[in-house]
């Protein structure tokens, strides 16, 4: 069974109620009803009626981009990460490859108290030279402190992961190390071993965040597997879905697994 894509018009993909009500929801950020306060007993504090922001502006913003053909399938996933994370979450970066996405999680779960935490693992060497680098230049040593790097299998993420750590999201971004060896890819074995291991240490409400390549070697054949696995997944456990470009073939495909 394959996975539900998003195929629908630009305008289905809106929520019904702000195409209904798109100056009337105090989640717009937009004055209710115009610069009027809510009428009374509707329920929404007139102070906040104009302050509080949508937590999904940014994901829609992306996906209109997507959509259009102006944002990459990554930018979605990052857009839709940070409507799953708080700030001291922690995280899995189960393919660091440079770093972006690592330093993209950090950002999103570090804070003061130093509870948020990014794991990040590659099985080359190369590549967490590159992510370490990234992060030095980029944050904070109290921030950098945050993340610990392992050069192991993603399949094997429970072996690093200390027990009792509640996990709130997996990103993988499959393929080959960019600016690296072509021939150095993830595999499909490995990468449905890592799925099955993702998916037994996140917590509920938690998610499972694949960016598929199907334009190299082998790329096809690992995605068939990440979709197998995702569409097989129990309904009253899990929701599943996907982004794909439908006449662009090779491009980039965003999997997205939510834990309920």
């Amino acid at each position: 069974m394959a996975l539900p894509a998003l195929r629908a018009s630009p305008a289905a993909l809106v929520p019904p109620l702000l195409r209904r009500y798109p100056r009337r929801l105090p989640l717009l950020g937009k004055p209710f009803g115009g610069n009027r306060p809510p009428p009374a007993g509707c329920g929404i504090p007139a102070a906040s009626a104009t302050t509080v922001a949508s937590p999904l502006t940014g994901a829609e913003e992306a996906l209109m981009g997507f959509i259009a053909g102006k944002r990459k399938a990554t930018e979605v996933a990052h857009s839709v990460w940070k409507n799953v994370v708080s700030k001291g979450d922690s995280v899995i970066d189960a393919t660091c490859g440079n770093g972006h996405d690592t330093l993209a999680l950090l950002r999103m779960v570090a804070d003061d108290s130093g509870r948020g935490f990014v794991y990040g693992m590659d099985i080359q060497s190369s590549a967490l030279e590159s992510t370490s680098s990234l992060l030095d230049e980029s944050v904070n040593p109290n921030q950098r402190k945050l993340v610990e790097l392992f050069c192991l299998c993603h399949s094997k993420m429970e072996d690093v992961i200390p027990q009792g750590v509640s996990i709130r999201l997996v990103a993988f971004n499959l393929g080959y190390l960019p600016g690296g060896d072509k021939g150095i890819i993830t595999a499909s074995n490995t990468t449905l071993l890592a799925l099955q291991a993702a998916s037994r240490i996140l917590v509920s409400g938690g998610l499972i965040s694949i960016v598929a390549y199907v334009g190299h070697p082998g790329g096809r054949e690992e995605y068939d597997t990440v979709q197998a696995f995702a569409s097989g997944l129990p309904v009253d456990l899990w929701a599943t879905c996907k982004l794909e470009m439908l006449n662009r073939p090779a491009a980039p495909v965003l999997i997205l697994l939510f834990k309920k």
